[in-house]
């Protein structure tokens, strides 16, 4: 996995490769011979093709020119626009006129014509003209140029690609912001490690697909080592996967017990116990109010079936001694999905987890007896979710009495309601807010949404680098809590677990949204049903050596 670094980060990172003999010289050139073998790759050839690179001043602009140069040797008709003149000596600009190729610059380039003409007919843009270091407003040179190079693509109907180096000019790396000027790329090739801003939101809307290029840092040196937060790449995850020995039976991979459903959403629970079943589990059984057993039957008949007490169909505070005798035979729960809010469930999981219910926000109040207090029911790892977050969040100190190695998965409403946290300051700093919440509570956390992030309790995060409309849909919260849980069965640990569930759900929706051709139609099930698809392509990976 590659980290992501603010931009301090990324400055002293750079600064200490400097001292330790990687110049920043060697970086630029290494930078710009990774990004243009990105951009051979994405465009598979590029023999004739017309690549138009804006160039700024600084280091960025650098890296542009000697994209340049590779491109050129590759057979590209290559041209270089300046937003304002570089060193006249600059060795990278030099290797570029001696190739004869054209370099415009926009101080002789009256009402920005020949910047027009080039644009109209490019096959390729490249965005070089500012890095990680702009900060906002977006001013002089450097916004005429864009504003210009932006009001002449929008005006063709045949779209350039364009691609961004490290970022797109005129973002704040940190904070996702975004000048109105800047281009929105179709491909953005950041350099060394990821920056938070390419994860933010407006500024993740104009990053197109995002590749990490390496620079030549080592990952193993102490400034980029010691970063805590990282984003997931597909190529590493396939070794988290469990094996699959050909003489397992069904108790080789686990059994999740789903305690989940109501009458209003009997749903929910079946799209748990899909999912668990789909990523590998060997077995499911449905802890549902016996109301709705009959009603998703039809939906998962591979489940065998526990059937709840429920008042007026939710779970009833007398289900707890029909899961007694179960769950001690399950490797992990699923707790929540399609609960409702009802004080008698919110009673049934104080019972669960021994929590003393006291009156609070206005909740009944109930006690345990010392005799059910002490008794002792040893509960596997829970992936708890949905209403069971919201349920649980009304006892105090919930967190505490949750078995060791669980896993939260809130999403952004659900955590305002458990922290706290209004929605819009956990939208601006997600990554933050799941790292704390992870370490305050003990336990990992999933934070729900576009680049779902993966928290631990010991300080690390993970992005997951996919944001799709396809998941904005009812019930697919339940897929992935379900596939969280049915890894965590098969014995892979907590964090991994998250991280694996969150990424194959991811991808299975973008799937989902390539196989009827938009997001719009993919449902739940839809979501589910491709999650076989995602661990294939993993499987494949591990198989042939991609890991």
């Amino acid at each position: 996995m590659h980290k992501i670094v603010t931009t301090d980060e990324m400055r002293t990172i750079e600064q200490a490769a400097d001292t330790s003999g990687l110049t920043y010289d060697q970086m630029m050139q290494n930078a710009g011979k990774a990004i243009a073998d990105e951009i051979l790759a994405f465009t598979e050839d590029v023999e004739g093709t017309r690549v138009v690179i804006l160039v700024g001043t600084g280091n960025n602009g650098g890296d542009g020119l000697v994209v340049g140069y590779h491109l050129h040797e590759a057979g590209a008709q290559v041209s270089v626009y300046q937003a304002k003149d570089r060193e006249s000596d600059d060795p990278n600009l030099v290797r570029l006129r001696e190739l004869d190729l054209l370099i415009a610059n926009a101080k002789d380039d009256q009402r920005s014509r020949v910047l027009k003409n080039l644009l109209s007919s490019a096959d390729v843009v490249i965005d070089a003209v500012l890095g990680t270091g702009f900060r906002l407003p977006l001013k002089g040179s450097a916004k005429e140029l864009l504003s210009a190079a932006k009001d002449e693509l929008e005006k063709r109907e045949c779209k350039p690609i364009v691609v961004a180096v490290d970022c797109p000019s005129g973002m704040d790396c940190d904070s996702g912001e975004v000048a109105e000027e800047t281009l929105k790329a179709d491909l953005t090739i950041t350099l060394a490690a990821a920056k938070y801003g390419l994860f933010r939101f407006p500024g993740a809307s104009y990053v197109g697909r995002l590749i990490i290029g390496d620079i030549g840092i080592s990952p193993s040196q102490k400034e980029l080592s010691s970063v805590h937060v990282e984003v997931v790449e597909e190529k590493g995850l396939a070794t988290w996967l469990p094996e699959r020995p050909r003489d397992a039976h069904k108790g080789t991979f686990g059994r999740v017990l789903v305690i989940a459903g109501s009458i209003n959403f009997p749903g929910a629970a079946a799209l748990a116990g899909e999912a668990a079943y789909r990523v590998g589990a060997g077995l499911v059984t449905m802890a549902v109010p016996s109301v709705i057993q009959s009603l998703i039957v039809p939906l998962l008949p591979e489940a065998t079936w526990l059937l709840l007490p429920h008042e007026m169909g939710v779970i009833s505070e007398n289900a707890l001694n029909v899961i007694k005798a179960e769950i001690e035979n399950s490797e992990a729960l699923v707790i929540g999905p399609g609960f409702g809010m009802e004080a008698t469930t919110l009673t049934f999981l104080s019972g669960l987890f021994k929590i003393e219910q006291h009156h609070q926000r206005g909740q009944i109040g109930f006690v345990h007896s010392e005799r059910e207090q002490r008794k002792e029911i040893s509960i596997p790892p829970c992936v708890i979710d949905a209403d069971g977050l919201k349920l649980l969040s009304q006892l105090k100190n919930w967190y505490s009495y949750l078995p060791e190695g669980s896993i939260l998965t809130p999403h952004p409403g659900e955590m305002a309601l458990m922290t706290g946290l209004a929605v819009t300051e956990i939208q601006e700093d997600r990554i933050e807010v799941a790292r704390k919440w992870a370490e305050t509570w003990g336990h990992v956390v999933v934070l729900k949404g576009a680049f779902t992030v993966v928290a631990s309790p010991n300080g690390d995060a993970t992005v997951i680098p996919i944001a799709t409309s396809a998941l904005a849909r009812a019930g697919t919260g339940d897929v992935l809590t379900g596939a969280i849980a049915g890894f965590r069965a098969q014995g892979v640990e907590a964090y991994p677990s998250a991280i694996l569930g969150s990424y194959i759900h991811g991808r299975a929706g973008e799937l989902a949204a390539e196989m009827f051709g938009t997001s719009a139609s993919v449902l739940a099930g839809d979501v589910a049903n491709s999650l076989s698809t995602v661990i294939f392509q993993l499987e494949c990976n591990k198989k042939f050596g991609k890991s």
